[in-house]
């Protein structure tokens, strides 16, 4: 199974605690800014450097403001962010459009072969799904692009989606038939019903492979006819899929002309002959779909075999083995920007450092690769392993100083005696716990008593969040670094 799928079992849905007014006064970048900024002259916008997938049902993204989720990610350097949508009938609005109001460019990461969630979904949503060699009981929901009224939900649910919500671009990821040595594993599909009468329909044959019972006359190593037929039919199904839900009658470009798209295939390490065998195993043609969809921009998603790895036997250096991949593309797509995506966080055993994301964001620039992505931003090894850092400091009222981390923050420890100490010529003044307020990654000092110049505040005792991690929930929390002292300039005048 992909990244997105082997993480199932760790989400965790909550409820956001929306906290606009008092941060909203310090948003550096106004609505018709971020609106200029990313749907502008330039062409690249969205389309370059390093991005973050995240997913707001994550418990980090909970009991704080959109206005400090979006201020988080700014202080990390993005300025693109992937929304991954977990079910289409459940998407934060408001956490969108503070996002963009941050000047975020901000695509909606769809799921093109499934869904984890069916709350919302119409009635008939079990006649949708594929049937494996073997039925799985994973908690995720297959379903086939045989099925016409899949289809035709997707296609509305997705316009519906960027009509609605201000998305800047949509991407489907995961288009593709399960799953690699699915066909060994039992985890091979769409072998049911919709499969066998949509390949009838097209190629006037009674039956299909068989993938069971080597001594049977149509199986899959034997009759090579036939299954090259069947290898073409599936390439066939997912780009036909992707085409009529982006580019079909009331599809998503029909609906949103200025809208971005993203198309994604996998990539993986498997020899020479790993673009073929993808092909083959899971109706994954990257250059094929690009020709049918025609993105702005192809994704090469790191599959699982080489994701699950540790850092240690994982170098930034291990997509050097997907060249093959982009070599496929580029033979006859050449001027089509492509992307890269890791996973860094979704097992405990293979967390991904900061330095680590940095050095693969570098190798894929030397591969010519334009931008690339991780999944899923909380999840990497950082977040367990950096103490808190104060990143900037603002001041949008004489009586209020903004002071934002680069992680989330716990409130108590920022409201120890001794927390925040106003440094002067004249001695030492605390800042009594009252006056400090924390939203996420954001703490805030409001008091009459700030000195109206300039001055330095030291910051102790401020300690990360365990309890809001996935993994090491028990973790000693991290504390912020000793003689941690901040600049604190003067209110400008208006």
């Amino acid at each position: 199974m992909s990244n997105f799928h082997n993480s199932r079992f760790i989400r965790e849905l909550g409820r956001c605690m929306l906290i606009t007014c008092l941060l909203i006064s310090i948003l550096p970048i106004t609505g018709v800014h971020a609106e200029k900024i990313n749907h502008g002259k330039d062409k690249t916008i969205g389309l370059l450097g390093s991005t973050i997938q995240f997913d707001p049902g994550f418990k980090y993204y909970q009991d704080r403001s959109a206005e400090s989720i979006a201020d988080e990610f700014v202080q990390n350097g993005f300025t693109t962010v992937r929304y991954f949508v977990v079910n289409e009938n459940n998407v934060n609005r408001e956490l969108v459009e503070t996002l963009k109001n941050r000047g975020l460019f901000v695509w909606a990461l769809v799921l093109g072969n499934g869904s984890y969630s069916v709350e919302g979904f119409p009635s008939e949503w079990p006649s949708w799904q594929m049937e494996l060699l073997t039925p799985v009981n994973d908690g995720y929901y297959r379903f086939s692009p045989h099925s016409a009224d899949y289809v035709d939900w997707k296609k509305k649910k997705l316009a519906d989606l960027v009509k609605d919500i201000p998305f800047d671009g949509i991407e489907i990821a995961e288009p593709y038939f399960p799953e690699w040595d699915g066909i060994n594993r039992g985890v091979y599909g769409d072998v049911g019903p919709l499969a066998k009468s949509a390949f009838q329909q097209q190629y006037g044959l009674d039956t299909i492979p068989n993938f069971t019972d080597p001594n049977h006359l149509d199986y899959y190593l034997t009759n090579k006819e036939l299954y090259n037929h069947w290898i073409q039919f599936r390439v066939n199904a997912v780009n036909s899929f992707l085409n009529e839900v982006i580019n079909g009658k009331n599809g998503v470009r029909d609906v949103r002309k200025d809208i971005r798209v993203a198309t994604w295939s996998l990539a993986i390490d498997a020899g020479t002959d790993s673009v073929n065998k993808l092909r083959e195993i899971q109706g994954l043609d990257a250059a094929e779909m690009i020709s049918a969809v025609r993105p702005d921009v192809h994704f090469l998603q790191t599959h699982w075999p080489d994701w699950m790895k540790s850092q240690e036997d994982l170098p930034p250096t291990y997509i050097h083995q997907y060249q093959n991949f982009v070599d496929q593309i580029h033979a006859v797509h050449p001027d089509i920007p492509l992307g890269v995506q890791a996973d860094i966080g979704s097992g405990l055993w293979m967390v991904k450092d900061r330095n680590w994301y940095k050095s693969f964001g570098k190798v894929a620039l030397d591969m010519g690769i334009k931008t690339w992505t991780a999944y899923e931003y909380h999840l990497g090894k950082y977040m367990y392993e950096e103490a808190p850092k104060p990143i900037t400091v603002t001041r949008p009222h004489h009586n209020q100083v903004s002071i934002s981390f680069q992680k989330r923050i716990d409130a108590s420890s920022a409201k120890l005696p001794g927390s925040l100490i106003i440094l002067t010529e004249n001695g030492e003044i605390p800042i009594a716990s009252d006056y400090i307020t924390v939203d996420g990654n954001m703490l805030i000092i409001e008091s009459n008593q700030l000195p109206k110049k300039e001055f330095r505040l030291r910051i102790q005792n401020v300690t990360d969040t365990p309890s809001y991690w996935l993994y090491n929930k028990e973790q000693p929390a991290n504390v912020i670094a000793d003689n941690t002292v901040v600049h604190v300039n003067k209110k400008k005048k208006d």
